[in-house]
């Protein structure tokens, strides 16, 4: 499958695992099957726009949060954006832990130290 399958893929099971949700769990209340839903995360499957609003409203996400920056572009950004995609996959209190710790960092580069 293509790169964006795979990457729409592994941002569901981030965002599904952060919840502590099952395939199981999330096909449920997504009303899909579970195979589905493993076939999706594992990149196997093309999904249709009405599986991925289902998917990510029982996921409590917005749809546009998958899909930013998919497009598979290497730029400038790629390692903010690789960044982001290691952050959105913490829980909320690792990610204000790491978020402090780059504070932290931000303000000592700018003392020039």
């Amino acid at each position: 499958m293509s790169q964006i399958t795979q990457t729409i893929g592994i941002r569901l099971r981030q965002q599904r695992s952060r919840r502590g949700y099952s395939q199981e769990r999330l096909a449920e209340l997504a009303g899909l099957h579970p195979t589905y839903i493993g076939q999706i995360e594992r990149g196997e499957k093309n999904l249709t726009v009405e599986s991925l609003s289902k998917i990510t409203q029982a996921l409590g996400v917005p749809m546009s949060q998958l899909l930013e920056k998919i497009d598979g572009q290497e730029g400038a950004d790629s390692y903010a954006l690789r960044a982001y995609e290691l952050f959105c996959a913490l829980a909320e209190p690792r990610q204000k832990e790491l978020y402090q710790i780059l504070s932290a960092v931000g303000r000592y580069g700018e003392k020039g130290e």
